[in-house]
């Protein structure tokens, strides 16, 4: 059985997280630099067994485009193009900075993790996981 890895795309950094190998737990996994990223997942697609990849679509209020969905578009054409073989699903990331925010607040994380934008950009890759692994029903 093989992972899922979600990405929360980002122009300077990408947050990544992925599921254990039966697909019951998001896990945040690491955040990348965005220049550095389509080598960190040949890498890591060659080292793990990955199903596939899910990608958040940032939306404004009105489930419209945002500023930076053209780019996320753009990074989603050359994945697919790059890793035919891999599925690659895109999910609404709505509010996951503010939900990963919120939650590492009350986990009682330190201000000064909570100021390091990459463990924010980690925490709400996972949260797109989780929303997706829920609408896709690998949760119970």
């Amino acid at each position: 059985m093989g992972r899922i890895l979600a990405i929360d795309y980002g122009t300077k950094r990408t947050g990544l997280a992925v599921t254990d190998p039966l697909k019951i737990v998001a896990n945040p996994l690491t955040t990348v630099r965005t220049h550095e990223l389509m080598a960190f997942i040949e890498k890591y697609l060659h080292e793990e067994e990955v199903e596939a990849l899910v990608v958040g679509m940032p939306r404004d209020l009105f489930n419209q485009d945002s500023h930076s969905t053209q780019a996320v578009k753009q990074f989603v054409s050359r994945l697919k193009k790059t890793f035919p073989a891999c599925p690659v699903h895109e999910h609404d990331e709505r509010f996951t900075s503010k939900m990963a925010l919120e939650a590492m607040i009350s986990s009682g994380s330190s201000k000064t993790d909570r100021r390091k934008k990459e463990n924010i950009d980690k925490l709400s890759a996972t949260i797109i996981l989780q929303s997706f692994m829920e609408a896709q029903s690998y949760l119970p």
